[in-house]
């Protein structure tokens, strides 16, 4: 619809044409006219106006046809057709509206009649327009909501693959460290590959002979707090957990991802553990299980990577650092945190260790040293 409407008028004698557009004028529409038949429908063509006011008779093209045509040309939009005829031709009035005209008007033309008349059928054609708008929003919303569905669909799909994909890490990785690996689309790093890590071991002191005397439902019972309070220090201190060996708990630091300060994090981690595991121990006694907790912790180079087979795998860690903890874990007594020569460097400013022993242990040819971990010093206030 133009603003002002455009009407076209239409007749083959300029008398009744100027009639028309001096009656209009007064409106503000936006006027202009043809002389026959075939200059109305280039008039159409080009100009697209909102109202034809036609004669029926005309030379050359009549009215009627020329209604037909435009109303029977898909390529042109919706135009109000309003046909002026005399009040004998009502044969022809009624072909006409066949034809698609919209309305009509007798001559001579009423004053008021047609003024009536026009605004009816622009009115008519606003209604159109505004139908035909909505339609192509509804077109619209309709595309874009199907474009929706499918993202949704594709971003579902994919989300549910990465849930997929940090379920089967979080069997051996931290919550905080599978996700960044499931996110960055690249488990390469999960590869065989070798670097240097803290490796931290501990488990219960007494725990095979609390199992041989106690119920199964109570040796599980242990294990489960055991395990839980455990796990939410691994995961705090963003340890990548390598093997739960019944008590037995092996954390690796600075793999598969790198971290600042491996051995301090573990040694931070290792005090936390023996604090919770020692409130623990405080239940069990009044339960009359007499359960301690040890700790061994090393530094040094290893191999690691995923092993195991398809649905089941594992992250692991393979060499000498891997056993030296172990191996003092072993050695530590109830509440002890041992570690190796290469943590105690690491972090001897920052925690209160002393020197213990120099230890033999198996699979070592030399005495290894190691250092009992006290606490940690406070930091200076700022």
């Amino acid at each position: 619809m133009h603003d002002p409407p455009r009407v076209l008028i239409v007749d083959d004698h300029e008398t009744n044409r100027d009639i028309l557009a001096k009656r209009l004028a007064t409106q503000g529409y936006d006027l202009c006219q043809a002389t026959d038949g075939e200059e109305a429908l280039d008039a159409a063509k080009t100009l697209h106006p909102d109202l034809i006011l036609l004669d029926v008779m005309m030379p050359k093209l009549n009215g009627i046809e020329v209604c037909r045509r435009l109303k029977g040309d898909a390529a042109l939009p919706f135009m109000s057709i309003i046909l002026v005829t005399a009040k004998s031709d009502t044969k022809d009035l009624v072909v006409g509206l066949d034809a698609g005209a919209d309305e009509y008007l007798a001559k001579p033309v009423d004053h008021m009649a047609l003024l009536a008349r026009v605004r009816s059928t622009l009115r008519l054609k606003a209604l159109h327009d505004r139908v035909l708008a909505q339609a192509a929003d509804l077109a619209k919303q309709a595309a874009d909501l199907a474009n929706w569905n499918q993202t949704l669909e594709q971003r579902v799909a994919e989300q549910v693959s990465e849930i997929e994909r940090i379920g089967r890490l979080k069997r051996f990785l931290p919550p905080q460290i599978a996700k960044l690996v499931a996110s960055s689309h690249d488990e390469r790093m999960l590869e065989s590959h070798r670097r240097a890590v803290t490796v931290l071991f501990c488990d219960l002191r007494g725990f095979t002979t609390f199992s041989e005397i106690s119920e199964p439902e109570e040796v599980m019972l242990v294990l489960r707090e055991y395990h839980t309070a455990l796990g939410v220090l691994v995961d705090k201190f963003e340890g990548t957990v390598e093997r739960f060996v019944g008590d037995g708990l092996l954390v690796i630091f600075n793999d598969p991802l790198p971290c600042p300060d491996p051995s301090l994090r573990a040694v931070r981690m290792a005090v936390e553990m023996r604090d919770a595991v020692a409130k623990l121990a405080v239940k069990w006694s009044r339960s009359g299980h007499e359960i301690g907790f040890g700790i061994g912790i090393a530094h040094g180079y290893a191999t690691l990577g995923t092993v195991g087979y398809e649905g089941q795998f594992q992250y692991s860690v393979t060499g000498k650092v891997a056993n030296l903890a172990s191996r003092l874990c072993d050695h530590a007594k109830n509440g002890q945190i041992l570690i190796d020569a290469n943590v105690f460097n690491a972090v001897e400013t920052l925690a209160d260790a002393e020197f213990t022993e120099e230890l033999s242990l198996k699979g070592f040819s030399r005495p290894v040293k190691a250092f009992n971990v006290r606490g940690l010093k406070s930091l200076p206030s700022t």
